[in-house]
């Protein structure tokens, strides 16, 4: 069982929870998911945050799937996107809402703007925590 919540003692949030509980016995932390596709390589055109994000995405609801959980059951999620551009951050924002993995962002999650990534060219990264059923 999850509960999400946001105090009415704090501001009012993105879509995002500010408490997420999880009554779960089990939790699968996941890798940081990188924009790599099978062959390692990272996704399209350099500075192309879309083509990125939509590779992470797909990766986070690969490796969810292989752990046996939705986006439904992450606990907490941190998004790391190379820029210090307000917009570049919120467009990152709005096409994870708008994609299949859009439930795992309504719980405890973290948007930062970051110099670097592990990767030359890389862009973007999602960590997630799932709570697992038992």
């Amino acid at each position: 069982m999850i509960t999400k919540f946001s105090p009415e003692t704090v501001h009012e949030t993105a879509g995002y929870s500010h408490v997420t509980i999880s009554e779960a016995g089990r939790l699968a932390h996941l890798a940081g998911q990188c924009p790599l596709d099978l062959a390692g390589r990272v996704v399209g055109e350099p500075g192309d945050h879309a083509a990125q994000t939509d590779q992470v995405i797909a990766n986070c609801l690969a490796v969810l799937a292989a752990a046996g959980a939705a986006p439904e059951q992450v606990v907490r999620s941190v998004i790391y996107v190379v820029s210090a551009e307000p917009g570049v951050l919120s467009a990152v924002w709005a096409r994870l809402n708008a994609s299949p993995l859009a439930p795992a962002f309504t719980t405890a999650s973290t948007l930062v703007g970051v110099a670097s990534l592990g990767y030359t060219g890389q862009l973007v990264e999602i960590d997630l925590t799932a709570a697992l059923p038992d």
